[in-house]
């Protein structure tokens, strides 16, 4: 969340930021509740106080009735108050929780995505002496995937994965952990960039796949309505990509600086409710609800946060340039960063199949929009406390890229040619079939 004393001093522009990014937001309200709780919790903070020294006063002599009388009556005033408090609180969090994070000044305003701006293109657009197929046509020719018996048990818009297309995601995913894990690749890729950050590699790991309301609530990703599962009988909810339980990590912790940056590559099963998609995206593989991604997520100090999110995205690059795939690069407008985003950018990979652009690749940075409310800090050199900044961002959406691959590397029959940096990690293999 914002901070509130930011608010107080720039209730326009807050309010401003705000439309732009598609949010309607009770700042008048917001601030009229937060004078309430401020003098309310004055309030009961001087009679606590006044509380305190009568107590004190009661210990040297016994108490006479009168001094009971009053004791009793302090006590029944800051139950009162508290009283008052409670509700004013609650729905005092519930609009700070609503306030998004402010855009970066060069966050191109835009109502909708299509007002996204195209950086760059990289790569040459594939050409067939055939019309390109679907990755669901080419998954039936190799039988790689079974959506029919998917939807037998489980309902629409899941899968069975099979054959070459599993070992293809198992080689991605040996891929990409070996690059983020190599020095080199990393301190070649700050160079070229002119970043200021470390070499420090990232750290492989699994984290669970539910979380609770309290931290999900607090990180800013919680999308109940569309996008997540919640488990009826608990107070859990599936994760809608491993960011989300990442972020949340060091919830209420303090972080030595000297261990900063803290880079992780999460490998996590996601899942997406992926309301109002209907219709769209129906066959193959590209809109699941449940799917398997590789994110990468980085806690750093406030001063490298911006070089960690465009790290984040040169490492994005270099990863769909290593396959050999075209790509656009968008940088978002304030409509399509998303709540807790300050900058976003996403990469958008070419299908054949739809003769289109697609987006495979999200980046985005928090500045300190998700710690302040999940109190995750640094402890300073020099011994003072600040919030730390948090960076996500995709490193293959296994499904979607698994979908780039088969369509790009298509042959006439049917097969797949395996990108030549993944065949270590398949064996040698060099056609999926």
């Amino acid at each position: 969340m914002l901070d509130i004393q930011f608010i107080r001093d720039n209730q326009r522009l807050v309010a401003e930021k705000s439309q732009q990014k598609g949010y309607a937001v009770a700042i008048d309200e917001l601030l009229s509740l937060d004078a309430e709780k401020r003098k309310l919790v004055t309030d009961i903070d001087a009679l606590r106080a006044e509380r305190n020294e009568f107590s004190s006063s009661l210990k040297k002599t016994k108490p006479t009735p009168e001094q009971i009388a009053s004791g009793k009556q302090l006590k029944e005033k800051i139950a009162a108050l508290e009283g008052q408090l409670e509700p004013i609180e609650t729905r005092f969090n519930e609009l700070m929780h609503a306030v998004p994070n402010m855009p970066l000044a060069d966050v191109p305003v835009g109502s909708t995505e299509d007002e996204n701006v195209v950086v760059k293109k990289v790569g040459s657009l594939p050409e067939f002496d055939f019309a390109p197929k679907h990755d669901h046509e080419i998954g039936a020719i190799n039988d790689f995937m079974d959506k029919e018996r998917a939807a037998k048990i489980a309902g629409s818009r899941f899968a069975y994965l099979k054959g070459d297309l599993v070992r293809l995601q198992f080689a991605i995913v040996q891929f990409v952990m070996a690059t983020l894990s190599n020095q080199e690749i990393l301190a070649e890729l700050i160079k070229e960039n002119n970043l200021t950050v470390s070499t420090k590699p990232f750290t492989p790991i699994l984290p669970p796949a539910m979380l609770r309301t309290e931290p999900y609530l607090a990180s800013g990703r919680l999308n109940a309505e569309e996008v997540t599962y919640k488990l009826e009988q608990d107070d859990l909810w599936l994760n809608a990509s491993a960011e989300h339980t990442l972020c949340t990590m060091y919830w209420n912790e303090i972080i030595d600086e000297k261990d900063l940056p803290i880079r992780y590559l999460g490998y996590s099963t996601s899942f997406r409710r992926e309301a109002g998609t209907y219709g769209k995206d129906v066959e193959g593989i590209f809109r699941l609800h449940q799917f398997d991604k590789l994110e990468m997520e980085v806690f750093s100090t406030a001063e490298t946060g911006l070089d960690e999110h465009k790290l984040l995205i040169a490492i994005q690059e270099y990863l769909v340039q290593q396959l050999g795939l075209p790509y656009q690069l968008l940088k978002k407008c304030t409509a399509d960063i998303g709540k807790p985003n300050a900058s976003g950018y996403d990469v958008e990979c070419w299908f054949p199949g739809q003769g289109k652009y697609r987006e495979t690749h999200t980046a985005d940075y928090m500045t300190d929009y998700q710690t302040r409310a999940l109190r995750i800090r640094a402890r300073r050199e020099d011994g003072s406390i600040d919030l730390i900044h948090t960076n996500d961002a995709t490193a293959f959406a296994l499904g979607r890229i698994m979908k780039a691959i088969m369509e790009n590397y298509q042959q006439a029959d049917g097969t797949v040619i395996v990108p030549a940096v993944l065949r270590p990690y398949m064996g040698g293999q060099e056609l999926m079939n």
